[in-house]
């Protein structure tokens, strides 16, 4: 069936086929459920949307499920995961196009799996790939500025936004249980959408302290540790922590489901092989985000790596990333990062417009922007790796990808170093 579809948007000239895209891919959301049995419907469905923390959140979430016993399945931006089965997401995207929501949603019926996470993004609700999937519950995590070109306006990918939620206000399930962030400016147009159980989380009202080890939060009854760090995560494990809450999840199995959580891949993820410094590999590819991993070690000294994403994606936002480099690092090193048909030379240049006090480093080639980083590191610093995480892929210009992930050629950039 995928390849009657493949093959079909293939031969439709290419502006014939944008004038149809939008019913392509409508069509193509009710035939995937058909096909697959509409299997969201014997399942109790979770989705996860915001700008940042849907993959923590999600992990979180579906750790809190398995200690209380619920065989769960997960599709997101760092892996698939059916059961106790996992395999890393290799497609560049959170949910993969056509029929591939369905058949997982499928497959996890199959293997027995009572609950389903999954991560839902304006790009996979622009293409209707979210319609079908009944839900039980959503999350939303925060709303910031991204992905505008692609939208057209903030307005735009908001609302896109809000019809993840509004899918969630026709789903026949009961009750329905929307979670969103009371912080987030826009929180509260989320909670406008119908539901029986409306519940918000405030990191502001939270008791919590950071340290060098993690987290100490009390939420409600609860007082639990974790050693993910920064404000961020405060808020990823209260929005869990309040949808387990919400589902009748006891307290105990919360504070285990949340301490077990002790890596989130790619997000703030940690590499060691015994050198006396810090190194941290994280996703953060805003200004936003690289702010709040910076501010985390705001005592330490940092050395930076990072790139912006090419292809016309968000081209605003890449003087923003450079000014917030400036402010908070000692040294900077800019680089490559999925520059896609763009001139990576071009790309580092608009970061660079905004960096002012440092004169910052520039190795087009990541792996060479890695190494110098580590190489300027002294006992007791920092360095932060940021914009990729766990993808699977540095992109190029005509479609082109050469395998990569950020962990192990840091890894095995810091074992040549300390030899």
């Amino acid at each position: 069936m995928e390849r009657i579809f493949f093959v079909f948007k293939k031969i439709i000239p290419k502006k014939i086929f944008k004038a149809f895209q939008p019913y392509y891919h409508y069509i193509l959301s009710i035939l995937g459920a058909l096909f697959y049995g509409f299997p969201a419907q014997k399942l109790f469905v979770i989705g996860i949307t915001g700008t940042k923390g849907k993959s923590s959140t999600a992990e979180l979430i579906t750790s809190i499920l398995e200690s209380a016993g619920h065989r769960t399945a997960l599709l997101g931006t760092i892996r698939f995961k059916i059961g106790n089965k996992s395999e890393r997401n290799l497609h560049k995207m959170t949910m993969p196009g056509r029929l591939f929501v369905q058949k997982f949603l499928r497959d996890a019926l199959k293997a027995k799996c009572t609950h389903a996470v999954i991560e839902i993004t304006s790009e996979g609700a622009r293409q209707h790939r979210h319609r079908y999937v009944e839900m039980n519950a959503l999350v939303v995590t925060n709303l910031t500025p991204e992905h505008i070109e692609s939208h057209g306006s903030f307005e735009k990918y908001k609302e896109s936004k809000l019809s993840i939620a509004r899918e969630l206000a026709i789903s026949s399930k009961r009750p329905r249980i929307l979670v969103a962030n009371a912080d987030d400016l826009h929180g509260a147009d989320f909670l406008k959408v119908e539901a029986e159980k409306k519940i918000y989380f405030s990191r502001q009202k939270t008791s919590y302290s950071e340290n060098a080890s993690g987290l100490s939060i009390h939420f409600g009854g609860i007082y639990f540790e974790s050693p993910l760090q920064g404000s961020i995560n405060v808020e990823n494990i209260l929005a869990a922590a309040t949808l387990a809450e919400a589902m009748g999840i006891s307290e105990n199995k919360i504070k285990v489901g949340i301490e077990k959580a002790t890596v989130i891949e790619g997000r703030l993820e940690k590499i060691s092989v015994g050198q006396n410094f810090e190194v941290i590999v994280d996703y953060a590819h805003t200004a936003d985000s690289m702010e709040k991993v910076y501010r985390i070690f705001e005592n330490k000294r940092k050395i930076c790596v990072f790139g912006a994403t090419g292809g016309g994606r968000d081209k605003w936002k890449r003087p923003e990333m450079g000014k917030i480099a400036d402010k908070y690092c000692a040294e900077i090193i800019l680089t490559d990062d999925d520059s896609y048909d763009e001139k990576p030379e071009q790309i580092v240049g608009e970061i660079k417009k905004g960096i002012k006090k440092i004169t910052p480093k520039i190795f087009i080639n990541r792996r060479e922007a890695i190494k110098e980083g580590l190489s300027l590191a002294k006992p007791g610093d920092v360095v932060l790796i940021t914009g990729k995480g766990t993808d699977p892929y540095l992109m190029g210009p005509n479609g082109s990808k050469i395998p990569w992930d950020d962990r192990e050629v840091t890894r095995k950039e810091l074992k040549k170093l300390i030899k």
